[in-house]
Formats: C-alpha cells, sequence, structure tokens
C-alpha cells in the first residue's frame, strides 16, 4: 500500500498542506500537494508542493534557498488534509515573515510576525 493510497484528493488531484515548524511548532503555512509532489517530498525528505497559480511542481526554497527539511508527515482524521513538520531555513513567506501568517486582526490587519530578511534581498541574492 503506497502512501498516497489512503488520501482524499479533490478534484484537480491536490490536498492542502499545513506546514509547522518542528521546533517551534509556529504554523508556517498552506500550500497544495498533487500524488507526484508528495512522492518527491518521501524521497528527499525536503518539501515539495503544487502551484495552483502556475500549475506546476515547485521545491519549496528553489528561488530562496529557504528550504523546508521534513521530519514528520501527519494525515488528519479525515484524510483530506496533510500536516508536514520541517526544519525552516531562514523564512517560510516570500514577504520576508518567518510565517505566511504574520498578520493578526486588531480593528484592522496588524503586523505583529516576525520579518527575518526584505522580500527583494533574497530574490537579488538567491540561495542566500
Amino acid at each position: 500500500m503506497a502512501i498516497a493510497d489512503d488520501i482524499k484528493w479533490d478534484e484537480k488531484g491536490l490536498v492542502p498542506v499545513v506546514v509547522q515548524d518542528y521546533s517551534s511548532k509556529d504554523v508556517l503555512m498552506v500550500a497544495y500537494m498533487n500524488k507526484e509532489a508528495l512522492e518527491l517530498t518521501l524521497k528527499t525528505q525536503t518539501a515539495h508542493y503544487f502551484s495552483r497559480s502556475r500549475q506546476k511542481l515547485w521545491l519549496k526554497g528553489e528561488t530562496s534557498g529557504h528550504t523546508q527539511k521534513v521530519r514528520s508527515i501527519k494525515l488528519d482524521c479525515d484524510n483530506d488534509t496533510i500536516l508536514i513538520e520541517v526544519e525552516q531555513k531562514v523564512a517560510a513567506c516570500h514577504t520576508g515573515h518567518w510565517s505566511c501568517f504574520y498578520r493578526t486582526w486588531q480593528d484592522g490587519w496588524t503586523i505583529t510576525g516576525r520579518k527575518v530578511f526584505d522580500a527583494g534581498e533574497v530574490y537579488n541574492n538567491p540561495k542566500k
């Protein structure tokens, strides 16, 4: 039995993935995987996702160098959402924040998350 056999894939062959930092337990991001992304993640122990906007596979950190080493993969009780715990290198969010969840509602959205780098810096200096 393959790991993908237990997952309830949506009509597009995708499953949502909640990404959590292994040490801090911070929720870093939500992404999607297809079977190929899941298989590559298992094979390499580095997070791969499926980009819905670009309609292709992507290795997290392929441009920035901010990769995610996978420590565990868990499946929820309904078999329709994956939780992966990762060792995050530098930051998860392309805006330069540690987590994509860096804004909190306080009579408007307020930036409350930790900024790790300036977004333009990474894309001008990949693999930093």
